[in-house]
């Protein structure tokens, strides 16, 4: 079994992916730590040096790689919906899992943090609302599954996902 969590920035893909692969006694893989990983630098350093195009470029390489193994959660980049290519390589590898998550709580959850290159404007809810009305469709288009975000502990998320993998 292949999991993939898709979803915007700060949708909580990583968080649940661990607990979700935790749970289900499955390895875990997060595409943007693997990225870094192979790249020897953060993903803002490869923003700023080589640009989004050749970060989508590496994005896809690692794709291609972590489709082919075996059971594992694998948490996927905000943006790695944006290529056809990718999309249709998710849609072939495994179940593809959409966390749906209002603008609000991407904002309270990004106020902070300085290492997300598409959060670097002054505008940060303009900025996620472009990407939401870009990426939404993108994420419908393919996902088996879409957890809608509630208030509710990480464990209850855990629970739904798991009783929804065993309706597929």
């Amino acid at each position: 079994m292949r999991i993939f969590i898709i979803g915007p920035m700060a949708s909580g893909k990583s968080t649940i992916g661990k607990k979700l692969a935790k749970s289900l006694g499955l390895d875990f893989i997060d595409t943007d730590k693997e990225i870094e990983r192979l790249a020897g630098v953060n993903i803002s350093w490869i923003f700023d040096i080589e640009g989004e195009d050749n970060f989508r470029l590496r994005e896809e390489k690692v794709l291609q790689e972590v489709s082919t193994k075996g059971d594992c959660v694998i948490s996927t980049g905000g943006g790695i919906v944006l290529s056809k290519k990718n999309r249709e390589l998710l849609n072939a590898s495994g179940l593809i899992i959409y966390l749906k998550v209002a603008i609000q709580t991407q904002l309270e959850r990004t106020l902070l943090d300085k290492s997300r290159p598409l959060l670097k404007v002054d505008n940060k809810e303009q900025t996620l609302r472009k990407l939401q009305a870009q990426r939404a469709p993108l994420y419908e288009e393919i996902a088996n599954i879409t957890i809608k975000e509630k208030e509710r502990s990480h464990n209850e998320v855990i629970k739904e996902i798991v009783a929804e993998i065993g309706n597929h």
